[in-house]
């Protein structure tokens, strides 16, 4: 299975949809989306259908500001607990250390962190928004719900922004250059390495209003009881590696315990006591890379074929048919793409 992301981040969704006279269901259905699932902001969603079915929307209803809609629309609190914690931080700093470290149950795919200014500004800082693209492809709708959804939430934080100098996306713009500036209300740099707003170094030692060290305290120890990062097993290190080097490198163990810096035979056992195996691993990533490119983009299959690793167009056939029961062209078809 590959990387989720809570369905409250879909909160808000259906009835911006319905008001731009669009089919949730409809939409739903086409991405494998169970609408029961929208019923509870714990529920989980694939990023990758999450994101594809934003992109999608966003062309179909010609709303092609979506994702600042969305962002609009939602605060702090599609974070669950974490929104807690984050609230009762004392300053921007030590929010940011508290997000940056559980981001990963909201979604394990998603990660900020406080970085260098990506333009030398002195006295300058970029908080960034990345998403790990080993598993999932670049969504731009989904780049601007959380890059906007970050600004939105500092913002009432702090009860605006006075130090925002800029904010970086990595796409061209989707929208009129306009709604990008008021939206942000300041200058936006589009075709960046990564999402970022660039703040003046002193906000991070911006102090809030409700800060509580006992609440934040409990909050972290829940988080930190209740949730296990699953990009620390090593399974998920194997999966990573796999991922990043699917198509590249020949997806063996010896090759992959060399990348880990792990003997192959002590990664078997790792991996034997996480209930898994590499073959079983492998299968997974190349199923998932399959559908994945398959599915959302209109790349040959041949093409498809070797960036999953395998050395011929007919064994992705036959592989697609063993996984999924129809043809590659017949599961493109299916998905509409």
């Amino acid at each position: 299975m590959g990387p989720m992301i809570r369905a409250a981040s879909l909160r808000g969704f259906g009835p911006l949809v319905e008001e731009l006279g669009g089919d949730v269901d409809a939409l739903l259905h086409r991405f494998g989306i169970p609408r029961q699932v929208l019923e509870s902001d714990d529920g989980l969603v694939s990023i990758t259908a999450h994101d594809r079915m934003l992109d999608v929307a966003a062309q179909q209803l010609g709303c092609l500001d979506l994702g600042l809609r969305l962002a609009e629309r939602q605060d702090l609190s599609i974070l669950g607990r974490l929104a807690v914690a984050i609230e009762s931080s004392s300053t921007v700093a030590e929010a940011l250390e508290c997000a940056s470290r559980f981001l990963f149950v909201h979604s394990p795919a998603l990660s900020i962190g406080v970085e260098p200014d990506p333009h030398g500004r002195r006295g300058v800082v970029a908080l960034t928004y990345r998403k790990d693209l080993r598993e999932s492809l670049y969504s731009p709708q989904a780049m601007e719900l959380g890059l906007g959804l970050f600004h939105h939430v500092a913002a009432l934080l702090l009860d605006g922004i006075t130090g925002l100098r800029s904010v970086e996306l990595p796409h061209s713009p989707v929208s009129p250059v306009r709604r990008y500036l008021d939206f942000f209300g300041c200058d936006v740099r589009f075709a960046a390495a990564s999402g970022a707003l660039c703040v003046d170094r002193r906000v991070l030692d911006e102090h809030f209003a409700g800060a509580d060290a006992g609440i934040r305290r409990i909050a972290l120890s829940h988080l930190a009881r209740d949730h296990h990062d699953p990009n620390d097993t090593v399974a998920s290190q194997v999966r990573l590696a796999l991922a990043e080097t699917l198509g590249t490198l020949t997806p063996t163990l010896a090759h992959t315990g060399r990348l880990l810096r792990t003997h192959p035979r002590t990664l078997q056992r790792q991996l034997a006591l996480e209930g898994t195996s590499f073959e079983a691993i492998l299968a997974g990533v190349r199923r998932e890379a399959a559908h994945r490119w398959i599915t959302c983009t209109q790349l040959p299959l041949g093409q498809i074929a070797a960036l999953t690793g395998f050395t011929e167009q007919s064994s992705l056939t036959h592989a697609v048919r063993r996984w999924y029961g129809v043809s590659p062209r017949t599961l493109r078809q299916a998905s509409g793409s």
